[in-house]
C-alpha cells in the first residue's frame, strides 16, 4: 500500500545496494525492458487516472472487505495518491538507489496504518486488474509480466524495510503539545513532547495524525535541528478545506494529544563535505530551511548558506525576524527576504550567485518547488544536487533536458492517505 512522501510545507537519493531481482537497465543507459512497458502502461492510463484510481478500490474492497476500515471514512481528499505512487516507481525502475530509498521509506512509513505483509497481494491483484481494464491497447501478457515483477520488487523492499524498522522503532509516537503560537491569523508554530525519543535529522518531516480526523495523516517538516530537550517544532498553515491543517491552527491546545508517524525524508545536509549551500523557502517551507541552518551551524561548518525566504508580502515572512537574528549570529549566513513585489521567488534567487557550485534545497508549495529546480537548473545546478521532497508530484529531471519554459538563464507518489 502505497503513500506518496509529500509534504505540506515544502514536503529521495542515498547510495543504497541495487534491489535483488530489479529489472536493470542496459550498458548503453537504455531503459530496461520493464521500464519501458511500464511507462507504456502509466503513458495510456494517465488521461483516464480517476476511473483506474476508482476501479482499484473498488477491487480492493470488494476482494477484501475488511482492509476498508484502514482507510479514511473520505476517499476524495486522496484519488490521485495511486497514479503518483505508480508514476514514482515507474520513473525510477533503472534508477536503483532512488527507488530503494522512496520504496523504503514508504514501507516503514506504512507501519502506522497497520499495514502488514499479508495485504500487498491483495493490492498487487487490485493494481494489476486496475491496468488491465483500463490500458486496453498496451496490455498483454509480456506488459503484464513487467507489473508483477516490478510490483514484486516494490512491495518486497516495503516488507523489508517495514520488518527491519520493527525491531528498533514504534510504529507510531504519542506527542503531547506543549505550546501553541499564533504568527498570522493562519499560522501556528506548534510544539510537540513525543512520548518517547524520536531520531531524525534536519531537513526532514514527519507525518501527523490528530484526534478529530482518524486516519487522515499530512506531512510536515520539523521546524528546527533536533534539540537537546527532545521536542519537536512544526509550522503549520491553515489551508482552505484543509481538514488537519486547520485543526492544528485554529483548534489544537496545550495538553492535547496527537500521533506521529516515522521520520521521512532527504533534505539534509552531507556533513561529510564542505559544499556551500543555496536554501529557497516559500511560506511555511521556510521550516526545514531554519533547520538546516540550525545543523550546519550545530556542526560546526563554515560553509557559505544563503537563504531565500519568499511570502506574498512583508506580513507574511512570519519568521523573518528568527531568519534575521540568526544571520547576525553567524557570518557565513545570508539571508534575503523576497516579497511578490519582487517577482517570483525562483527568479529572484537567480539575480544572484554564481550557484552552479551549491547544494541547493527547496521547500515551500509544490508550485514554488516546480519553477525552483527550472531556474536553479538554468542556473547550472546539476539535478542531482538539488534536494526536495516533492519526488513524486515532479517529473524527473534529467541533466541533459533543457530548462523548461519560466527558467532562469543564470550568469552562469498511495494506496494509503497521503495529503
Amino acid at each position: 500500500m502505497m503513500d506518496a512522501p509529500t509534504t505540506t510545507t515544502t514536503a529521495e537519493d542515498t547510495d543504497e545496494p541495487r534491489i535483488s531481482g530489479e529489472p536493470s537497465a542496459g550498458t548503453s543507459g537504455e531503459p530496461s525492458a520493464d521500464a519501458v512497458l511500464v511507462r507504456r502502461t502509466l503513458a495510456e492510463i494517465a488521461p483516464v487516472a480517476d476511473r483506474v484510481t476508482s476501479y482499484f478500490y473498488a477491487l480492493l474492497f470488494i476482494r477484501n472487505p475488511g482492509l476498508r476500515e484502514m482507510f479514511p471514512v473520505a476517499m476524495d481528499t486522496q484519488r490521485d495518491r495511486l497514479l503518483k505512487a505508480l508514476l514514482t516507481a515507474a520513473e525510477h525502475l533503472d534508477d536503483a538507489p532512488t527507488l530503494t530509498a522512496y520504496v523504503e521509506n514508504l514501507g516503514r512509513g506504512h507501519r502506522k496504518y497497520g499495514t502488514h505483509s499479508a495485504h500487498y497481494p491483495a493490492v498487487g491483484e487490485a493494481l494489476i486488474g486496475a491496468l488491465a481494464r483500463y490500458a486496453t491497447t498496451s496490455w498483454d501478457e509480456e506488459t503484464e509480466a513487467a507489473w508483477v515483477r516490478t510490483y514484486t520488487t516494490i512491495s518486497q523492499t516495503m516488507i523489508d524495510a517495514a520488518a527491519e524498522d520493527e525491531r528498533s522503532a514504534p510504529a507510531w509516537w504519542q506527542a503531547e503539545v506543549v505550546s501553541h503560537e499564533l504568527r498570522t491569523p493562519d499560522i501556528a508554530v506548534v510544539t510537540l513532547r513525543p512520548d518517547q525519543p524520536y531520531p531524525f535529522l534536519a531537513g526532514q518531516y514527519t507525518t501527523l495524525e490528530t484526534p478529530w480526523w482518524p486516519r487522515i495523516w499530512r506531512h510536515y517538516s520539523f521546524a528546527s535541528a533536533p534539540r537537546p530537550d527532545g521536542l519537536l517544532s512544526l509550522h503549520v498553515k491553515a489551508v482552505p478545506a484543509g481538514w488537519v491543517s486547520n485543526a492544528l491552527v485554529h483548534r489544537a491546545r496545550p495538553g492535547d494529544v496527537l500521533r506521529l508517524g516515522p521520520p521521512a525524508g532527504s533534505m539534509t545536509v552531507d556533513h561529510a563535505t564542505d559544499t556551500s549551500l543555496l536554501c529557497v523557502g516559500g511560506g511555511t517551507g521556510i521550516a526545514p530551511i531554519k533547520a538546516l541552518v540550525e545543523d550546519v551551524a550545530e556542526h560546526g561548518d563554515r560553509r557559505p548558506v544563503d537563504v531565500f525566504y519568499g511570502a506574498r508580502s512583508g506580513h507574511d515572512l512570519y519568521d523573518i525576524d528568527t531568519m534575521m537574528r540568526l544571520q547576525k549570529t553567524f557570518p557565513w549566513l545570508s539571508v534575503h527576504p523576497v516579497t511578490e513585489e519582487q517577482g517570483r521567488l525562483p527568479e529572484a534567487v537567480c539575480r544572484y550567485g554564481p550557484w552552479s557550485e551549491r547544494d541547493a534545497y527547496l521547500s515551500g508549495p509544490l508550485g514554488m518547488v516546480r519553477r525552483g529546480v527550472d531556474a536553479l537548473r538554468g542556473a547550472g545546478i546539476p539535478a542531482e544536487r538539488i534536494r526536495h521532497d516533492f519526488l513524486a508530484e515532479l517529473a524527473p529531471a534529467k541533466a541533459s533536458d533543457q530548462p523548461r519554459s519560466g527558467a532562469c538563464i543564470a550568469r552562469t507518489p498511495s494506496m494509503l492517505p497521503s495529503r
